[in-house]
């Protein structure tokens, strides 16, 4: 049996962050094609983490900067190692490399963090968002752990199209694997246009595009909204919220903070409208998929949108200043037909864009052929190499000095 070894920065909460959504599409897609999952992280477990244990992945807790890892590793002897973004890579990858010198190492990126931190570091210096500076030492490490992985798991064409044109960052060692939907809802029971009312928008609030977004919201968004609508109400779902985003509930303005969502499902559905006002991040964003798989319309930014619609997208859903994302939010929440085809365009978008079977069945094509080709494939990216071979030397000795030092 083939063994998957996936290395954790948490351990996954699908049902309050989009990353846990994703690392669990892909353990679901590996045991499906008959894999043998342990799940390990340094972190350890919350109440919101998903049971593990409950489909058959075996879990274990790890330590940074300690040579245990090192017996585990050797003893598991996976066939592949799967790191959750780079971070992982840099703290264990030279481990994997050093034990199980054949296990092929996939690097799943979730988002490129140096991308979301740079727009974040524009947005504080009210620099114009297309002059934002990628060249920093984040994207010299996260692109760095690229180099050093067989493949690395890139979740939207944006951030292909951005290292293999701006970094030239070969093809063959990324991989285009969007949100994976395996089962859709039924639209034919989902409420209709007079069955919903209100607003929504939803995120794990320790995220920081998702805390900006909700002080984006009340400052300079809601207002326009509700001058124009003063029954509307705004319900803002999410987990982890600081005392600075609770303390923006005021029930007379129709601004609610609700904390952590049984359901999302339920709370998409009653809601007309998702509002999704990000003004930085990367990757693809769980409340837009949420909002087409439930068919509820949702109103979002340029960065927002990004990589999530291709060539489907409904006019009238992106807008980049709040006047004209509370116009574009009233338009379609007043405006029936125009809701009804913003709805189904949704549902033909996952269709089209996030068929989680057949997306699953290519990704596993390309990943058996990169198992027989692995050194040929490792030659031919020697930089790679290179690194690996520098990292190996300095984290090593780095992680001993640690480690002798964490026993005194």
């Amino acid at each position: 049996m083939n063994s998957l070894l996936i290395i954790g920065q948490t351990f996954p909460e699908p049902t309050t962050t989009a990353a846990g959504g994703r690392m669990l599409q892909l353990i679901e897609m590996f045991i499906s094609h008959g894999y043998g999952i342990t799940f390990a992280s340094s972190a350890s477990s919350s109440e919101k983490s998903f049971n593990l244990d409950s489909i058959g992945v075996t879990t274990q807790q790890i330590v940074i900067n300690d040579s245990s890892f090192d017996d585990f590793v050797r003893q598991l002897n996976p066939t592949l190692v799967l790191f959750d973004r780079f971070i992982t890579e840099e703290q264990f990858a030279w481990r994997v490399t050093q034990s199980c010198p054949k296990a092929l190492k996939i690097l799943d990126t979730e988002d490129l963090h140096f991308l979301r931190k740079a727009r974040q570091q524009s947005l504080k210096d009210a620099t114009d968002v297309k002059n934002t500076n990628f060249f920093t030492e984040t994207a010299k490490r996260e692109i760095a752990s690229i180099l050093r992985c067989d493949l690395s798991l890139i979740i939207s064409e944006f951030e292909m199209k951005l290292l293999t044109d701006t970094f030239a960052v070969s093809k063959e060692i990324l991989y285009y694997l969007p949100f994976m939907v395996t089962k859709l809802p039924d639209s034919s029971n989902f409420p209709g246009f007079e069955q919903r009312a209100n607003f929504m928008t939803i995120g794990n609030l320790l995220h920081g595009p998702n805390v900006d977004s909700v002080l984006y919201l009340k400052k300079e968004i809601w207002p326009l909204i509700k001058k124009q609508l003063p029954q509307a109400q705004l319900y803002i779902y999410g987990n982890y919220a600081p005392k600075h985003i609770l303390e923006l509930h005021n029930q007379k303005q129709g601004f609610y903070i609700m904390g952590w969502a049984d359901s999302v499902a339920h709370v998409m559905q009653k809601a007309r409208v998702c509002l999704a006002p990000l003004r930085f991040g990367a990757g693809l964003k769980g409340k837009l998929l949420d909002a087409m798989l439930y068919g509820t319309p949702g109103i979002t930014t340029s960065i927002g949108a990004e990589g999530m619609y291709g060539d489907l997208l409904t006019p009238g859903v992106i807008a980049d200043t709040p006047e004209a994302f509370a116009e574009l939010s009233v338009a379609i929440y007043r405006d029936k037909i125009k809701w009804q085809q913003n709805a189904q365009r949704g549902v033909e978008i996952v269709k089209a864009r996030y068929n989680g079977k057949a997306i699953a069945k290519d990704f596993m094509t390309r990943l058996d052929a990169l198992k027989i080709n692995l050194k040929l494939h490792r030659q031919s990216h020697f930089v790679g190499q290179i690194l690996q071979h520098h990292s190996l030397q300095a984290s090593k000795y780095l992680s001993k000095w640690i480690e002798e030092k964490n026993k005194v």
